[in-house]
């Protein structure tokens, strides 16, 4: 039975190789999305093995720093060093915005993860734990380390707010939950640049302070000064990244800080669930109805084209059936063809999938599991389909063979 399924592909085998391709390229758009959602996920984990922390110290009662705004104090990090368990704490911010590539008439925007770290070595909380070209930041301001995705090279400068920074060093695969490349700069510059207000703002601000009868009391000189000074500077942070010392455990760790210190403290499990289950989950049920929708349209394509393949065989099924082939032959001819438009189609879509994955604005990340569960629902999707073909193909009357 194989030869005859063979040979009828053969007779036909143009229309068949179209129809597989063309069948092949949606398929490739299948494993692409669940590429997609993949691609996600890792961003996700990515982004917290990046950050070096295994605590995660933000405001009270939020789900920051990545999935809600956070803030708060920068003197934080010294109460929580003194915590039993806890090797190492430090600052960090992270602001998602357009950084501005200077670039004569025509300047380049770049959206990135704009992180706030301390200078320091590798290994220290929130910076980049690896480099492949350039060094770590080691000045306090206008240095830059920039992902190598955000297309940025040695040398380049870029502008954030108001100040410019010069790339020391380049890092890959560090990226935000949604896949923006980072650019790390001092923590005291990413303050002024997330809180910072314009001019005018700053003129009005003092003007009103100014004008504030309580802060001009003949009793209390200085005052004003203060505040107008107080109101120049930003004392926050988004959260407090910290690393506990070998062997202790997270949550003992975390406790003492949700107590004392009136701040709300994630593990890493923790995290990864916020991000995960909370920030990309609408992504996710999105991708999944896609899925839906394409598998179906796959089985509607395949039933589509085999049922016509076996309608213009009417008479040789007749034949088959007039020379006593059995029901159970002819079905199996029928099903062979259809998955062998499926097989024709998964590889051509594997393929596909392979070569367009890397120009996607998004990581696609393409398992060897999704790959065979797509194997398996590609054959099943075929075998469903030939029923409508079988079905007619059992129904024709021996007697057209004879009257055609």
């Amino acid at each position: 039975m194989i030869s005859l399924a063979g040979r009828d592909i053969l007779h036909a085998w143009g229309k068949f190789v179209f129809t597989g391709v063309g069948l092949g390229l949606l398929i490739g758009v299948t494993l692409t999305m669940a590429g997609v959602y993949r691609g996600m996920v890792d961003d996700a984990n990515v982004l917290l093995d990046n950050s070096g922390a295994d605590l995660w110290v933000v405001q009270q009662d939020t789900l920051g720093p990545y999935a809600e705004p956070s803030s708060i104090q920068d003197d934080a990090y010294r109460s929580i060093r003194g915590v039993a368990g806890v090797a190492r704490a430090a600052n960090v911010t992270y602001l998602t915005m357009q950084v501005r590539q200077p670039g004569g008439a025509n300047p380049r925007d770049v959206r990135a993860m704009v992180v706030g770290v301390t200078p320091d070595g590798p290994g220290h909380p929130g910076q980049p734990g690896y480099l492949v070209d350039g060094r770590q930041i080691t000045r306090g301001h206008c240095e830059a380390v920039a992902d190598i995705a955000s297309g940025l090279a040695l040398g380049d400068r870029i502008r954030i707010r108001r100040n410019e920074y010069v790339v020391v060093g380049l890092t890959r695969r560090m990226v935000s939950s949604g896949g923006d490349p980072m650019v790390f700069i001092p923590l005291r510059d990413a303050q002024e640049a997330q809180f910072l207000k314009d001019n005018d703002a700053i003129v009005r601000q003092r003007t009103r302070t100014a004008r504030n009868p309580a802060l001009n009391r003949p009793g209390l000189p200085g005052l004003l000064d203060a505040v107008i000074a107080s109101q120049s500077t930003n004392p926050f942070v988004n959260a407090v990244l910290v690393q506990i010392e070998p062997g202790a455990d997270p949550e003992s760790v975390a406790e003492p800080i949700r107590r004392w210190q009136r701040l709300t403290v994630y593990t890493r499990a923790q995290m990864q669930e916020i991000l995960v289950s909370k920030l990309i989950s609408t992504s996710a049920r999105q991708i999944g109805m896609f899925l839906v929708i394409l598998a179906v349209v796959s089985a509607a394509i395949v039933a589509f084209i085999i049922y016509t393949l076996t309608l213009g065989k009417i008479r040789e099924i007749a034949v088959l059936k007039l020379i006593g082939t059995r029901n159970r032959t002819i079905a199996s001819m029928i099903l062979q063809q259809a998955v062998g438009l499926g097989l024709i189609g998964f590889v051509v879509g594997k393929i596909a999938a392979t070569i367009w994955a890397p120009f996607f604005p998004k990581y696609v990340l393409l398992e060897p599991g999704d790959a065979v569960r797509g194997f398996v629902a590609v054959v099943l999707i075929c075998i469903v389909a030939s029923i409508v073909a079988i079905r007619a193909a059992l129904a024709v009357d021996p007697a057209e063979a004879i009257g055609g």
